[in-house]
């Protein structure tokens, strides 16, 4: 089918669950399902930010069925508890993996356990709540799994072997080795889905270069400053708002047409329509994938097997 962002799937019925759904690609990707009559879990670390966002949806989209739920991804007694949440309820039909930190700190920081804070925040933590929700997700049919990639993928290397920078941390690398993790978790999770005879599908989106300062002010959401505004929007010909960033992840999640292991990203690669898209083949890579699911095991403390 053809796609149109602005003519989205009914989805009267589903119920989607978005991590760090509160501001940014999460919370404009919560408003387009909500728009398409899904019922939307915002699940986030700051109930007040979400309580905002719900505020937000039910203004600018009438009759939205919207909930918060309380989660920290880098905490894992608060993901163990999201979790049991998600599994109490009789279906899960996307599971959207968000949440993480974009601008990471200066200094080398770690989370309750030890892990470094970016990675646990990105990758580990999703990589336990998708674990632990997995029995609702296969009640669900037709149910998928949706990562949220970057084009940072495309400008760092990926050290398997110190993939928490305990011998040398940079906060630029810990970002882009976050997300290239974050799509190769997605791409192996697809690849043994797979294998399982599972019906649930696994896909990872990127949001193309999408700015704070290009995306239309919300109260509570994104209130950027009038200098932020014009700083971005001096590079309009190459970024886009947040809203437009949140479509490639929206269609991951609603395409009737869309198969595991799918890749979407802006037609324009840093902006534009979301098309199928080219991956690295880092993060395409089986062998990279495997090693990598070891990794998060060892990391998150979770055992991950399917079938």
């Amino acid at each position: 089918m053809t796609w149109n962002p602005l003519a989205l799937p009914n989805a009267v019925g589903k119920t989607i669950a978005v991590t760090g759904a509160n501001a940014g690609i999460g919370y404009f990707a919560s408003e387009q399902f909500a728009s398409a009559g899904a019922h939307v879990i915002l699940a986030c670390r700051d109930p007040e930010r979400a309580e905002a966002a719900i505020s937000a949806i039910r203004r600018r989209v009438p009759g939205a069925s919207v909930e918060a739920m309380p989660i920290d991804v880098s905490d894992r007694g608060s993901v163990a508890r999201a979790a049991a949440s998600l599994v109490e309820r009789e279906g899960l039909d996307v599971l959207l993996l968000n949440a993480g930190i974009v601008h990471a700190p200066r200094a080398r920081a770690t989370d309750a356990v030890g892990n470094e804070l970016v990675l646990s925040t990105n990758v580990i933590g999703h990589f336990q709540l998708t674990a632990l929700a997995m029995p609702v997700l296969e009640r669900t049919p037709g149910a998928r799994v949706v990562s949220l990639g970057s084009l940072a993928t495309l400008l760092a290397r990926f050290p398997l072997d110190d993939l928490q920078q305990e011998e040398s941390y940079d906060s630029w690398h810990a970002y882009a080795r976050s997300k290239i993790a974050v799509q190769a978790f997605g791409f192996e999770l697809a690849r043994r889905l797979r294998a399982a005879g599972s019906d649930v599908s696994s896909l990872v989106a990127h949001p193309g270069y999408s700015t704070s300062g290009r995306t239309p002010g919300i109260r509570g959401v994104n209130q950027p400053s009038h200098a932020k505004r014009f700083v971005d929007n001096l590079q309009a010909a190459w970024t886009q708002g947040k809203d437009r960033g949140a479509l490639t992840a929206v269609r991951a999640a609603l395409d009737p047409d869309a198969v595991s292991g799918q890749f979407y990203g802006p037609r324009a690669v840093t902006k534009g329509a979301p098309v199928a898209s080219w991956a690295t083949p880092t993060t395409r890579s089986p062998r990279v994938g495997a090693r990598l699911w070891s990794l998060l095991e060892e990391y998150s403390g979770q055992r991950f097997e399917i079938g």
